[in-house]
């Protein structure tokens, strides 16, 4: 089997280079009043980091309304071309306003989580390297090193509660979503399954299965939640390192169907020929998983 961290640690970091040196004013961050920041959100349990906030046009108009939440990963990413690797941002805030407008979503607010160096250890799911070390004599050292199941606590019992408290959320778990690409998608998903109760969707994009030789997989074997009141979304690409993502998803897909999941109803799984592994590429179709966790009911 091959080295778990074999090339993977050097790209991803590579491909998401981090700006949490940088001090932004609010104004410098975006041109959408919407979008509140929080520079240096402070955790007993990782390290700070950056945290945007994007309130839905109906957030400042009426007063009595509660909203929905989706938690996104990368979130220097989300929002903001200036503070993207790329240069490119997803959009989300764009994406957003113009399918509630469109009435194919419902308002929600969206929480961007910006990354730090330690991005690969706290978007790899815990207890899947887990599995990898149980199974691999010759595991290597930087499994130990692997803090996922701290971030997903961050989000839980620090975060949320943090958001619950100062914006006006409906905080049940069928209003909570969480979403990310690659890495981001494999933490996404992780998160469903680790926190059922808070989560009742992930949202995965170009989902990194490789890693490991797919041991995420074998994790998802024996710990997806109930299908009845739970829903998963799956994309790849087949260009640059999405070229590698499609057998694995297959094999993905598999396990998502023997454990009840009906595809197009709460799994979808969608191959965009042609794409690869950037922002530019997601930004393109992030209005698809937005639907899917968002979407009004016709």
């Amino acid at each position: 089997m091959k080295n778990l961290f074999k090339n993977i640690s050097i790209f991803i970091f590579a491909f998401f280079i981090l700006f949490n040196s940088i001090n932004f004013s609010q104004e410098e961050m975006s041109d959408n009043s919407n979008i509140i920041f929080v520079k240096d959100f402070q955790s007993k349990l990782i390290a700070a980091r950056n945290i945007e906030i994007w309130l839905p046009p109906s957030y400042s108009k009426n007063e009595n309304q509660k909203f929905p939440v989706l938690y996104m990963h990368d979130g220097q990413n989300v929002f903001n071309p200036n503070t993207s690797y790329t240069k490119i941002d997803w959009g989300v805030d764009e994406a957003m306003t113009e399918l509630i407008k469109k009435g194919e979503v419902n308002e929600a607010i969206v929480i961007g989580i910006w990354n730090t160096e330690k991005r690969f250890e706290e978007y790899m799911p815990q207890r899947a390297a887990e599995i990898y070390k149980e199974n691999n004599k010759n595991y290597p050292r930087e499994a130990d090193e692997i803090i996922s199941d701290n971030y997903l606590k961050f989000i839980v019992e620090e975060l949320k509660p943090f958001i619950d408290s100062n914006y006006r959320t409906l905080t049940e778990n069928q209003n909570t979503f969480i979403m990310g690409s690659s890495m981001g998608g494999l933490i996404s998903a992780y998160a469903v399954c680790e926190y059922p109760e808070i989560f009742s969707a992930a949202g995965c994009v170009s989902t990194h299965w490789p890693v490991g030789e797919g041991i995420m997989i074998d994790y998802l074997k024996k710990n997806l939640p109930a299908p009845e009141n739970h829903k998963f979304y799956f994309d790849f690409g087949t260009e640059t390192l999405d070229a590698q993502y499609e057998p694995f998803q297959i094999k993905a897909d598999e396990v998502m169907s023997i454990a009840g999941y009906e595809e197009g109803k709460n799994w979808i799984t969608k191959k965009f020929p042609g794409e690869g592994h950037t922002e530019k590429a997601w930004r393109k179709r992030v209005h698809i998983p937005l639907k899917f966790l968002l979407g009004t009911k016709k």
